[in-house]
């Protein structure tokens, strides 16, 4: 090998190896939170708020989200093939005991961690009632994490504009809370039962905050 190609072939090792760190870099900067992180409700409306966004319901019908401000809201992203899909039944029992005191949860098929969820929305709306006589808003399949994220969750997991509770999504199941005034107030890690006491104290508390008051007469 001539000295020009081993120069060249260097050059090359040098950019492949810049370019590896400078991945681990990012991906570095978006660890998700090691463990549940909780907040006291807050008193003054969200700017901006995880509830500005626009989805499509499991029919394919639009869905503004900001029709939620003012009640407690749980947004989960959700699979129908995983270790974590029992937890249905907690979130559905969760939603009927407190939906006429403001919560809503709210699901998120994905599809996006061991592909656990492949059907499509027809599918998936079938196997929750069917199953788990889910009675709470399902979503349209979405994309909450790499190529394709949906702006939604490209807001939940950005640091930058949710600090603490940033981070990309880990596995089917993260969960986060929004309190009445449309800002975040908890982060679930997936495994985190939706019943268990310290997220049911977390609901509660913030069920019985009031909302500030430019968003007391919000549905």
């Amino acid at each position: 090998m001539n000295t020009f190609a081993v120069r060249t072939f260097a050059i090359a090792l040098g950019s492949l190896a810049v370019a590896a760190i400078a991945s681990l870099s990012i991906a570095a900067d978006k660890p998700a939170p090691a463990t549940d992180v909780f907040k006291e409700p807050t008193k003054e409306p969200a700017k901006p708020s995880p509830l500005d966004f626009k989805v499509k319901d499991i029919d394919g019908k639009d869905v503004d989200l900001s029709q939620f401000k003012g009640k407690v809201v749980m947004l989960v992203n959700v699979a129908s093939k995983c270790g974590n899909t029992p937890q249905y039944k907690p979130l559905e029992a969760l939603y009927e005991k407190y939906k006429d005191q403001g919560l809503v949860i709210i699901g998120f098929p994905a599809n996006e961690f061991g592909k656990q969820e492949p059907g499509s929305n027809a599918d998936i709306k079938e196997f929750c009632e069917s199953t788990y006589q889910v009675k709470f808003p399902m979503m349209s399949k979405i994309v909450v994490k790499g190529e394709g994220i949906h702006p939604l969750y490209a807001y939940l997991t950005d640091k930058s504009k949710t600090g603490e509770f940033g981070g990309e999504i880990t596995w089917n199941f993260a969960k986060f809370i929004v309190d009445r005034n449309g800002n975040l107030i908890a982060r679930l890690n997936p495994k985190t039962q939706p019943d268990s006491p310290k997220v049911v104290a977390e609901i509660e508390k913030a069920l019985a905050a009031k909302p500030a008051e430019k968003t007391a007469d919000a549905r």
